[in-house]
């Protein structure tokens, strides 16, 4: 429900090990929608506003933008950059023992760069990652959506993941977790984030778009999903934008709560860990409080056998690598495939207004699937 503290204070438990493989070259799942996709980036600086976390600069985002684009046109993309790659593996002590940098720069991908889109305008879906990492760690869900006729925004927020690559060859890294850690007001994480998005959704759909492929937005169908602290920050963006319509959390605390008051009926979907594998003490309230102050469509789903990063790419690419981790012992593969069928799910009934079945209680095609609240 809630993210793991251990993860959220920069440690884990420690992967386990099988046999090391030989030469792996690391895949993500092939995009389930009929679209191909491609992809793109974009580097915003807001000069109105200065950097939370760096107050002699002025906010910067990077961006990568997928999209429904023309099969067999365009280049192959890259995972990550290398740099970015290394400190990634930096967090997880033993991983970079098994698998490079360089190889996980180098994960094959299914977005195609600079391919040419595909004629029609699309609903917009906002991703932001967890605190400390990348926006590439939800490259999987977002290949997919934009497979199944979305335009999908996923936002790297300057200065809070270990390292993100920005224009100038900058490697920018997580000053605000110098800052946030000491007084764990993190707080400012997810109020800060819905300042950014509402700057992103600006500079995509606004008279002033500066996207060379914003005429695929449609702006009257916009929704946001995020891991960790980027789930929470779904609800604080949602509280202070009426323009997005939706919005789901993934396995992240509130640590800007629900106003009172609602979200003016707009639906969210909360979809959480296993609540047996916590640790000790972890439970906290939010989750509880934000539900009761939802006040339009809702639900409030756990998926048995995952832990906090089971809503990201690195379950699927740890499988690849012979390595489980005991605090989310479902597989990589079952957990990218319900990430990607409620999350769409979720997209396609609330943006482009087509009830899914999916979504009115537990499925046998998802057994692992537990409707806490609906």
């Amino acid at each position: 429900m809630s993210f793991d503290r251990r993860t959220l204070l920069g440690s884990s438990a420690a992967p386990v090990a099988a046999a090391a493989p030989q030469g792996v070259a690391l895949e993500l799942p092939r995009p389930t929608g009929p679209l191909a996709v491609g992809r793109d980036s974009l580097h915003l600086v807001d000069r109105s506003r200065k950097d939370p976390w760096v107050p002699t600069a002025d906010r910067e985002l990077m961006l990568s933008l997928f999209y429904p684009a023309r099969p067999r046109t365009g280049t192959p993309s890259s995972y990550m950059t290398v740099p970015e790659a290394t400190t990634l593996l930096a967090q997880w002590p033993g991983v970079g023992d098994r698998v490079t940098p360089e190889q996980v720069a180098a994960t094959r991908t299914y977005a195609r760069e600079d391919a040419r889109p595909q004629a029609g305008r699309y609903p917009l879906v906002v991703l932001s990652p967890g605190f400390t990492v990348p926006r590439t760690t939800l490259t999987a869900l977002a290949e997919d959506l934009a497979s199944r006729g979305y335009v999908v925004a996923a936002v790297d927020h300057a200065y809070e993941s270990a390292g993100t690559s920005f224009p100038g060859d900058r490697l920018l890294s997580c000053l605000a977790c110098e800052q946030v850690r000491p007084t764990q007001d993190y707080r400012r994480v997810s109020d800060g984030r819905a300042k950014d998005i509402a700057f992103v959704l600006d500079r995509l759909t606004g008279p002033g778009a500066v996207w060379r492929h914003s005429r695929l937005i449609d702006p009257r169908h916009i929704g946001m999903a995020g891991h960790s602290i980027g789930g929470a920050s779904a609800a604080s963006t949602m509280a202070a934008d009426r323009r997005v319509d939706a919005g789901v959390n993934m396995d992240g605390t509130f640590f800007t709560p629900v106003p009172e008051s609602g979200l003016n009926g707009r639906p969210f979907m909360m979809l959480g860990g296993d609540p047996a594998l916590w640790p000790p003490g972890s439970e906290e309230p939010s989750w509880s409080t934000a539900w009761t102050r939802l006040d339009g469509w809702k639900r409030w789903l756990t998926v048995t056998g995952t832990g906090h990063f089971a809503f990201t790419d690195t379950p699927y690419l740890g499988d690849q690598l012979g390595m489980t981790d005991p605090d989310s012992p479902l597989s990589g593969t079952r957990s990218v495939q319900i990430t990607r069928a409620y999350v769409g799910a979720f997209f396609a009934q609330h943006l482009k207004h087509s009830p899914q079945p999916l979504l009115t209680g537990p499925s046998p095609a998802h057994p692992e699937v537990v409707f806490r609240q609906q």
